[in-house]
This record gives structure tokens, sequence and C-alpha cells, in this order.
């Protein structure tokens, strides 16, 4: 604790949100290939959308942006969240899996949710 953040990399809701990213490359390979321009696109395009814009928002100096960037990163999520959902419902997620993903999914919404109030309590 107490380590400087440098980059990004240093975030702890990036580096929450690339394990979900590794969760998701994981499981969905054993989707069918049915899927591959389907579910399993939006939740590998939604996930790296999330720690993208942790990126980009770690990057930008204006607050403005900076809490922009980091509100889409918490949209992405919630869209993942809901490919997720959908994921189990037809079969593809075994509950132990979508267990861990939800308690992961989770753990990087309260993170980019604190940088957010973090970054306004500081200029307010």
């Amino acid at each position: 604790m107490g380590d400087k953040i440098v980059t990004f990399t240093d975030l702890n809701a990036w580096k929450e949100g690339h394990k979900l990213v590794l969760m998701i490359y994981r499981i969905t390979n054993s989707f069918p290939n049915r899927e591959i321009y389907a579910l399993i696109d939006q939740l590998r395009r939604g996930v790296v959308s999330v720690t993208s814009n942790l990126a980009e928002g770690f990057s930008r100096r204006g607050v403005k942006e900076k809490i922009q960037f980091y509100s889409m990163a918490l949209g992405s999520l919630t869209e993942l969240q809901n490919q997720i959902i959908v994921a189990k419902d037809v079969g593809y997620l075994k509950e132990k899996e979508n267990s861990i993903i939800e308690i992961q999914t989770v753990i990087v919404h309260k993170l980019i949710n604190g940088l957010i109030k973090g970054i306004k309590s500081r200029n307010t």
C-alpha cells in the first residue's frame, strides 16, 4: 500500500479489470464456435473496453475528461455484466464460473467508483 501510481497499470481498478479480461478470454474459449462473431466477440470487446477506458482516462489531465473515461469504463462493465447473464442463461457458463466472474465484476465496479469519487473529492 502507498505505492506511487505512475502508470495506468498501477491502478487497482486496472489490475482487477485485467484479471477480469483474462477470465473472460479463458471462459469464452469453451463457448461454441457459432458464437465467435456474436457473444464471444461482445464479451471480449466489452471487457477490453473496461481496461482501455481506464487507461485512457488515466492519461487525461482534465478532471471532466478523467471522469468521463472512468464513467465509460463503468458503462462497459455494466454491459459486460448483462452479457454474462445471457451467457449463463443460455447454458454457456457453469454456476461456479458465473459466480467467480460476477464477484470480479463487482470488485472492478467498486474500484472504478472509488476512482471517480476520489477525483471528485480532490477537485471540489
